[in-house]
């Protein structure tokens, strides 16, 4: 059976493609969900996309994750900046977690420089657009074969 990967995406990134398109891209979240879908086939995974607006259900799900899931992508959106729970959570929860950006976190304005998923990441890919996910998923494969 091929090992699942949570990839799991947080606040206002359903609007992907309307949303600041100077800083996102035009690509929508179901633009990134196929590329993913297309990643994980090449690699022998299964993915379980997912996105929310609420930071309980992130916690919520990054829990369950220990029970189904490999390891955890994740693109936190703003909560990467704010959330020391959600931190907290990728870190009781022991897998490997890759974190993605679709900008260049440390371009941008100073508050979003720091990452508190960082400090539960074994690594950080920011700035490629959506080819960010591609190379989590490779980064991730390897990190759990």
């Amino acid at each position: 059976m091929a090992a699942s990967i949570l990839i799991l995406n947080g606040p206002n990134l359903n609007l992907l493609g309307t949303r600041e398109v100077g800083i996102y891209g035009t690509e929508t979240l179901a633009d990134v969900e196929a590329l993913c879908d297309a990643r994980a086939a090449e690699l022998g995974l299964e993915v379980d996309f997912r996105q929310t607006n609420h930071e309980g259900e992130m916690i919520d799900l990054i829990q369950q994750a220990r029970n189904y899931h490999a390891g955890i992508i994740i693109n936190g959106g703003a909560y990467t900046h704010t959330s020391v729970a959600i931190m907290d959570a990728l870190k009781a929860v022991d897998l490997p977690v890759v974190e993605v950006h679709l900008s260049n976190i440390h371009q941008r304005e100073d508050f979003r420089q720091h990452s508190y998923v960082a400090k539960a990441a074994k690594g950080m890919i920011c700035g490629f657009g959506s080819l960010g996910y591609s190379l989590a998923l490779d980064a991730i494969h390897r990190l759990i074969t």
